[in-house]
């Protein structure tokens, strides 16, 4: 029997996974290296978070953050400027049939984390999931 294709969405291939992981790496040290031509960016420590690749690998988008926050419009302005020639010494450095189009997006994982922490911090939300925790318990055998 075949197997029945569902409508939902599928995750990241794992060679995506492996593409975003290889960029990610390769985008990291290249940005702390200071080799670009970018005066903002030899300036600015910057975090790569995670790179998601499209599932033909044509295109990655990048989530950065300046470490210590930096001011967000300055790094992404610099780094969309610099795009050509971070792909470029990308492309050296993986071993890649192509480089692919690079899209840069602010990181908000670190905001969603936080976001969630105070929600679960609410004396309200709290006392709702210690209720849904005991009440396994007290439905008997």
């Amino acid at each position: 029997m075949s197997k029945s294709r569902s409508s939902e969405p599928r995750g990241p291939s794992q060679r995506q996974l492996r593409v975003g992981e290889l960029i990610r790496r390769s985008l990291s040290e290249l940005l702390s290296r200071g080799d670009l031509h970018e005066p903002e960016l030899s300036a600015m420590s910057i975090t790569v978070g995670e790179v998601r690749a499209t599932p033909d690998l044509k295109r990655a988008t990048c989530f950065v953050l300046p470490l210590g926050g930096g001011d967000e419009t300055v790094m992404l302005d610099a780094l969309r400027r610099a795009k050509p020639e971070i792909r470029h010494q990308l492309a050296r450095t993986m071993k890649l049939k192509h480089a692919p189009d690079l899209k840069f997006e602010i990181d908000r994982t670190f905001d969603r984390m936080d976001e969630t922490r105070r929600l679960l911090s609410d004396e309200k939300v709290r006392r709702d999931v210690e209720a849904a925790d005991r009440a396994p318990e007290e439905g008997g055998e």
